[in-house]
């Protein structure tokens, strides 16, 4: 049989068998995916129940213990003496304001580190939530802002040291370079350290001690008013976030890929970096500087994920962080509270040691 009879023969089997193994690799391929959504999932819903957890124990427990029937009586309306007060004007404004700073925190983080593609890139780290501080203590300092009128300063503060960062990072032709905006960052971190340093020096003794909370940060000031304005917050600045995180996905296979897949990379990095600069400043601006939540989370998301990190899941981890760090700092001394960011503070050199460790052992 010549030749060109067997390529004849042979062609229509070959083809089959191509589109037999082509079938199977889809399965393949469809059948991990949707373990993979299955498994983030599990980790959204197991974070959510730790959170639920984090926040029962600190409102229930503690120095002052709360029954299960006392606690919904009082949500109820009922009046407990002792135990209404204590749970509407302390336990339970500051799980909630926890809860809420840590998932603005955890959403910030995911969105630095998904444009820096960097494990140390956090807001906190880069100096934005050190602006942030800036401009709140300013905002006290100069023209008398209390409460939450310090946010507009908080935010202006965050603004102008994203603004700083970035002309000090971007290059005119590949955007924004990784390595130039982490050491912007940090530098702008000491000049806001400085900043917040100096005007707090400056204030009365009143003053100075309401101050002291944009240096670690802190719940105590917890307050309806207070959640209010961050659940307002979130609630605008949390789908485009969770939209631009999901958009960079393509940039992370390179800049030339993502622009023939139909991404543009450049916008949507400034984008995220702008939305990620808000949260950790809205968070900011209630709580103080909590240290390292936004650090972190991503990793510890990563982690629980199977090294995807998703940006709910690491909001989701953030929350948990700071309501149980709040439950540490308010019950490790007795009858003393700790702010709430030397408890997080704590936890941030042995953090960035670990995440330090896992990288080089990756690399």
């Amino acid at each position: 049989m010549s030749p060109d009879v067997l390529d004849r023969t042979a062609g229509p089997a070959s083809g089959a068998s191509t589109h037999t193994e082509l079938a199977e690799t889809e399965q393949i391929v469809s059948h991990l995916s949707s373990r993979r959504r299955r498994h983030a999932g599990l980790v959204v819903v197991g974070l959510a129940v730790a959170l639920v957890t984090v926040m029962a124990v600190r409102v229930l427990l503690g120095r002052y213990m709360v029954t299960i029937p006392d606690f919904v009586a009082i949500l109820g309306g009922a009046t407990i003496p002792g135990a209404t007060f204590v749970v509407m004007e302390d336990k339970l404004p500051r799980a909630v304001l926890g809860a809420l700073a840590g998932l603005a925190f955890g959403a910030s983080g995911a969105l630095f580190r998904r444009v820096l593609g960097n494990p140390l890139a956090s807001p906190d780290i880069l100096g934005i939530s050190h602006g942030a501080s800036a401009g709140a203590v300013a905002g006290m300092a100069l023209w008398g802002l209390r409460g939450v009128g310090v946010v507009p300063a908080a935010l202006l503060g965050s603004a102008v040291a994203l603004a700083i960062v970035l002309a000090a990072s971007a290059g005119r032709r590949t955007g924004i370079v990784g390595q130039r905006f982490l050491l912007g960052g940090v530098a702008v971190a000491a000049l806001g350290t400085a900043v917040v340093t100096q005007l707090i020096a400056r204030l009365p003794l009143t003053g100075a001690q309401e101050a002291a909370v944009w240096t670690v940060g802190s719940l105590s000031g917890a307050s309806g008013e207070r959640i209010a304005w961050l659940a307002v917050a979130l609630v605008v600045l949390l789908p485009p976030g969770m939209w631009l995180h999901a958009a960079l996905r393509p940039a992370e296979l390179g800049p030339e890929l993502a622009v023939g897949l139909g991404s543009r990379p450049v916008p949507t990095r400034a984008a995220a970096l702008g939305v990620g600069s808000l949260l950790a400043a809205a968070a900011t601006a209630v709580a103080g500087p909590l240290a390292f939540v936004a650090l972190l989370s991503t990793p510890v998301a990563a982690a629980l994920g199977r090294g995807r990190p998703r940006i709910g899941a690491a909001a989701l981890t953030g929350a948990v962080i700071v309501v149980a760090a709040d439950i540490v700092a308010s019950e490790a001394l007795g009858t003393v509270d700790l702010p709430t960011g030397v408890v997080t503070g704590a936890l941030g050199a042995p953090a960035m040691l670990w995440i330090l460790l896992r990288s080089r052992k990756v690399a």
